[in-house]
């Protein structure tokens, strides 16, 4: 029986993938840093872009590694915390970011990017939210024996 990751072809872990709550979450970050990307392309301030690269790369690795499975194969890193903590600082950094630009009001597209920066953050925010639980139930307690003189 060949239902194992491996044997299917890219298209198909990508198609299984993306029908995830996982791959949706990932797959739009990705779409909204490109987003961001673009607008501040378009603005007279593009030192704020450096944040949508870095968390679209983040991103994309981190799609290719859930959808090729790979998380399974590399066990020395929790892959769980690794997802939380990105999502985390990116809802951060992008709602900050998104302050710091709107605060300054440069141009049109600048004030366009803060104002997706804010709904990206909201979405990234969401995703460490839909995360937070499968790291609590990831946690088993310790087995203990019973004390002696108790």
């Amino acid at each position: 029986m060949e239902s194992s990751n491996a044997s299917k072809g890219c298209m198909d872990q990508f198609s299984s993938f993306i029908r995830s709550l996982r791959g949706i979450l990932l797959a739009v970050e990705i779409i909204a840093c490109i987003v961001v990307l673009i607008c501040y392309g378009a603005s007279r301030v593009p030192g704020y872009s450096g944040l949508a690269v870095f968390m679209m790369i983040y991103c994309i690795v981190l799609f290719i590694i859930f959808m090729c499975s790979l998380h399974l194969q590399i066990t020395f890193i929790h892959w769980g915390w690794t997802n939380f903590i990105r999502a985390v600082i990116g809802a951060v950094a992008f709602i900050v970011t998104a302050i710091i630009v709107l605060v300054g009001r440069t141009d049109g597209a600048a004030i366009a990017a803060g104002v997706l920066e804010i709904l990206t953050g909201i979405l990234f925010g969401y995703d460490a939210y839909t995360i937070l639980p499968s790291l609590r139930k990831a946690h088993t307690a310790a087995p203990s024996e019973p004390r002696e003189g108790i």
